[in-house]
């Protein structure tokens, strides 16, 4: 069922000290069908993002963002979304330090629908 009404996630974030090389899971696992998935990268290491934890679907550039909004051009059903229990899985290209004018962390915004 379509829902009209907005909802976000509770934010998932990761200190640049806590991202390593290898993939780990950023924050939990999606636990409704997301509409619009927005990462902000606040550090000044290259970070690659997979849905699976092996792939590599999509890099954030220091300081850069990405917006996936799956819904501005809705589907008959209103169906097109990421998947509930999706984990997403972070790792860096170059490793971030710190910057004393950031707040040195990884954020994914997630939004969903009331009730879906």
């Amino acid at each position: 069922m379509a829902s009209d009404q907005v909802r976000f996630d509770s934010i998932r974030s990761v200190a640049y000290n806590s991202i390593t090389n290898t993939y780990a899971a950023l924050g939990t696992a999606l636990g409704h069908a997301m509409r619009l998935l927005h990462f902000i990268n606040d550090t000044n290491g290259a970070m690659m993002i997979s849905f699976d934890g092996t792939t590599d679907n999509t890099v954030i550039l220091p300081g850069g963002f990405a917006l996936y909004d799956l819904t501005s051009d809705e589907d008959t059903g209103e169906s097109f979304r990421y998947q509930i229990g999706t984990q997403i899985y972070i790792k860096y290209l170059s490793a971030p330090t710190l910057v004393a004018t950031s707040t040195n962390t990884f954020y994914l915004v997630a939004v969903f629908g009331r009730g879906e």
